[in-house]
């Protein structure tokens, strides 16, 4: 039986536009401008959406389904008009509405700036399991903040990142719903008084305290085709008295605006730089303002149906994304305990069986860690409850490592203990006090098990999971690429839309010459269409037949941005020296933005860029080689950009990347991986077959036995190696730059200590002539023209295990055991 499509009234969309533009500006629909028209067009979607809105919330009232609340730093939503269209069914009606009304649906679109809510592969993944929740009719809140400015909006001036405010909400948000009811008192500082009360119980009570209002703002996510519309609930921080007049009166100027000041700088930015003790005191405060306010909000949403407490578990799992929200595991016993009055063992009891934890990462400097008397001073009373855990886990590890042979005690203490070395460990806190623990791709969760967090995972095994990453096709796919959407519809039919596995039914093309040939001509029009936009933002002019190598990610030393543009530099040394040989023409497409703070990063970033300006103005070069740089990489460039690619870069060192969701979205849309054996790259390979991606370097397991034993000096390489020594010594000679010093730090990076710990701690050299015979062999396979379209197809057709839906699924059936909303489509 063919499924229901969601209703949608064409007629009443065209009104309620035309209405929205008379009442809103006070003008005709000739007379509007594109952003006018823009929020006209969001605000009559938007009353679509809120009645299936309405609906999930009657749904969820009546069937009373555990809730999932999905708590995150970050929320990378990318535009959300398109995506909610295409989860309403409603995008070819809209788009004829729209052109009835004279109006181009991709301008409309292009109105809409992309959400500073996040910034790299964790919150975008926090988006997509959103979708995913939805789509799979499970009732779900995302909790974050709702940042005005992001993390920063990149700017690319002569050759440098500049970091400009993201002022996402100058014309506001239209799909956004503001919630005065909901706001929750957040306090900070003070100090703890231990009281009795009338009933004769201890009390501990916050005295001396500043207080802020959270104020929660609702965004509709829309689940494809079922009427299921969760929520993203995103916190802004208000003074509970703006202004006080009696401290203004007497003199006392900062006093009279304190609270507005603590307020105003909580939502600001994402990730403020933590190189001194204010960005460290803010991140804290961000972390527990937003967690506060979700967990007091989760239990108030608990008692409005339900009368004990002691039960929160039933209908409440917690899933902390990273450590940044792993607080929410002390102010749920703080509730538990100071305001429901329950015994310290029964509010242990709750919030193990509550909270989960996420760990996205093996790099020791994401494992955050707070210094104990910035927690102690900021957060009294949770410092209490963290420190009461920690003796009591400490304990537990005495008593059970305790008189065995072999086993030093306080060696297990030191790497396991939530308070040491005066820091408070976030990490340990989360996995000590929640029932789940995951990894985010096999060969990271192994890691996790078997180094990182050996001693938990020997002490406490059945915690531990693997999850690997998935991405949203719905957006990566039918909304970022619609001619290889319909093509693939048009092939195998539409169930792909919510089950990808389906793609595997495309494999059945693999050896027909015309679909491989539409197949490949899809490609080359999504080149075409990038190849505008950097024209139009790069002023740069790449041919669309050429080889499309991209890398598109957080800038990190660990991603090895800086392999890829040496080996460009190899590649721009190999054609000056050989001017009359065949090269085949390759474009080298980055896109990325460095941590403000993140000095090496940056001169990365300025590197790639300088690289570009001479290859790119070498007329000796004659088009055979292009380097890009596209100016603030985000959820909505990087859809064109994920359609266009021929060659997915993910070259990470391995063993340090937990998974990437790149390498999926690039497999979605037919790209070949060009990669290390690391994160998801492993389980691609697994599905995709080894002959249809180009694997190189070093192995995880050979990564950790030289940083565990020793036994590599880059310096050997660069003596041995010509290749190396004439890439390195290019970035001092003045090719890239009047002042040979600028890059001396990265040359230093890979050679010697002066400028980091460790001479080149990512292995770029040791991988670097494995590297170019990587790029060798993706070169002949290009220009293979039949067997470039079977790889490529593969690549779609074996994505099928990469779908958040799958990884969503998962979680429900074994960590969070979820019920289905059961609403019946209209």
């Amino acid at each position: 039986m063919k499924k229901k499509k969601l209703s949608f009234d064409k007629d009443l969309f065209k009104r309620s536009v035309q209405y929205n533009v008379k009442t809103l500006y006070r003008k005709t629909m000739d007379e509007a401008t594109p952003q006018e028209l823009y929020q006209a067009s969001a605000y009559a979607i938007k009353d679509a959406i809120v009645d299936h809105w309405m609906t999930t919330q009657k749904a969820a009232a009546e069937q009373d389904p555990k809730i999932v609340y999905y708590m995150s730093m970050e929320f990378l939503m990318g535009r959300a008009f398109g995506n909610n269209l295409i989860n309403l069914q409603a995008y070819k009606p809209v788009k004829e509405a729209l052109d009835e009304l004279g109006i181009d649906v991709n301008l409309v679109e292009d109105q809409e700036p992309d959400p500073a809510l996040g910034n790299g592969g964790l919150g975008r993944l926090a988006a997509c399991f959103l979708d995913s929740l939805s789509t799979l009719g499970y009732m779900a809140y995302g909790c974050g903040i709702r940042y005005k400015y992001g993390m920063f909006r990149q700017k690319i001036r002569d050759g440098y990142q500049v970091e400009a405010p993201d002022n996402w909400l100058e014309n506001g948000n239209p799909f956004e719903l503001r919630r005065n009811e909901y706001a929750k008192e957040v306090k900070f500082g003070g100090y703890v008084n231990m009281k009795t009360d009338d009933r004769g119980r201890t009390v501990f009570v916050q005295e001396g305290y500043q207080v802020v209002k959270a104020i929660p703002y609702d965004l509709p996510i829309v689940g494809y085709g079922n009427g299921v519309v969760n929520t993203l609930r995103i916190w802004d921080a208000e003074p509970v008295q703006c202004f006080q007049l009696d401290s203004f009166d007497k003199g006392d100027y900062q006093k009279a605006v304190e609270q507005e000041n603590l307020a105003s700088q909580l939502c600001e930015v994402l990730y403020p730089n933590d190189n001194h003790i204010a960005g460290k005191e803010l991140r804290l405060k961000q972390q527990y303002f937003f967690i506060s306010a979700s967990v007091q909000t989760a239990i108030k949403r608990y008692l409005k149906s339900h009368d004990d407490i002691r039960k929160f578990y039933e209908k409440a799992v917690f899933q902390l994304n990273d450590t940044h929200p792993t607080v929410a595991v002390a102010e749920l016993m703080r509730l538990l305990m100071d305001e429901y009055y329950l015994s310290w063992d029964e509010a242990w009891e709750v919030t193990l069986k509550t909270c989960c934890y996420t760990n996205h990462t093996i790099m020791a400097e994401a494992l955050e860690k707070w210094p104990v008397d910035l927690f102690q001073r900021l957060l009294p009373r949770i410092y209490q409850i963290v420190d009461e855990i920690n003796r009591r886990f400490v304990d537990q590890i005495m008593r059970k490592y305790t008189n065995h042979a072999g086993i030093d005690v306080q060696a297990k203490i030191r790497s396991m203990a939530i308070l040491y070395d005066n820091q408070v460990k976030m990490a340990h806190l989360a996995i000590v006090g929640g029932h789940s623990v995951n990894g985010v791709a096999k060969l990271h969760t192994e890691i996790l098990e078997k180094r990182e967090l050996k001693d938990f995972y020997e002490m406490m095994p059945e915690k531990f999971n693997n999850k690997t990453n998935g991405i949203t096709q719905r957006r990566f796919l039918l909304h970022a690429n619609p001619l290889l959407a319909d093509w693939v519809t048009e092939k195998i039919g539409d169930g792909w839309i919510t089950d990808l596995s389906e793609m595997d039914k495309l494999k059945a093309f693999v050896n027909d010459k015309k679909a491989l040939e539409e197949f490949m001509d899809i490609k080359y029009q999504n080149k075409k269409r990038l190849a505008a936009y950097i024209k139009e933002h790069n002023g740069v002019e790449v041919d669309p037949k050429s080889i499309f190598d991209v890398q598109v990610k957080r800038l990190h030393e660990y991603k090895r941005q800086l392999l890829n543009i040496l080996q460009v530099i190899h590649k721009y040394n190999d054609i000056k020296a050989h001017p009359g040989k065949d090269f085949y023409p390759k474009t080298y497409i980055f896109g990325a933005k460095a941590a403000a703070g993140y000095l090496t990063a940056k001169l990365t970033i300025k590197l790639i860029n300088s690289v570009a300006d001479v290859v790119n103005n070498d007329p000796d070069i004659k088009g055979r080689l292009k380097v890009v740089f596209i100016e603030d990489y985000k959820v909505s460039n990087a859809e064109l950009i994920f359609a266009a690619a021929d060659v997915s870069e993910q070259i990470s060192t391995a063993s340090k990347e937990a998974s990437g969701t790149g390498n999926m979205k690039m497999m979605l849309n037919g790209a070949v991986t060009l990669g290390t054996m690391d994160g998801a790259n492993v389980e691609i390979v697994n599905e995709v077959g080894e002959e249809n991606a180009v694997i190189f370097g070093l192995t995880s397991q050979e990564v950790m036995d030289y940083e565990r034993n020793g036994g590599y000096n880059p310096m050997d390489i660069y003596n041995s190696n010509p290749n190396v020594k004439s890439v390195l010594d290019k970035l001092v000679d003045g090719t890239f730059s009047e002042d040979r010093e600028l890059f001396r730090p990265l040359y230093n990076c890979l050679l010697n200590t002066i400028n980091s710990n460790k001479a080149d701690q990512y292995f770029i050299l040791k991988d670097f002539e494995a590297y170019l015979e990587a790029q060798r062999k993706i070169t002949d396979a290009y220009a293979d023209k039949k067997r470039w379209a079977k790889m490529a197809l593969m690549n779609t057709a074996c994505c099928g295990k990469f779908s958040s839906d799958r990884t969503i699924q998962e979680y429900v059936d074994e960590v969070w055991h979820l019920d289905k909303l059961q609403i019946e489509v209209k």
